[in-house]
C-alpha cells in the first residue's frame, strides 16, 4: 500500500485520469473530492463489497435455490 500526506486542498492524480483531493479534515475525518472518468465506478469500499456480494449471490445470477427446475 502506498501511504502519501497530503494537506487541505492538495490532491493526488492515480493513471492521469482520477484525482483526489483532500476537501477538508475535521478531527479523525477526511472528506475527499473524486474526480474521474464517467466510465470508473467509485464506491466507499462498504457499498463496493455489498455490491460484489450481490453480484456473486446465486439469486442474482439467475438461478433461485428456493425454485425446482423442471427444464430437464
Amino acid at each position: 500500500m502506498l501511504v502519501l500526506s497530503r494537506k487541505r486542498d492538495e490532491s493526488i492524480v492515480i493513471d492521469g485520469g482520477i484525482v483526489i483531493t483532500i476537501v477538508d479534515i475535521r478531527g479523525d475525518k477526511v472528506r475527499l473530492g473524486i474526480e474521474a472518468p464517467s466510465t470508473v465506478p467509485v464506491h466507499r469500499k462498504e457499498v463496493h463489497d455489498a455490491l460484489k456480494r450481490e453480484a456473486d449471490s446465486p439469486v442474482s445470477q439467475g438461478s433461485d435455490p428456493n425454485v425446482a427446475n423442471s427444464g430437464s
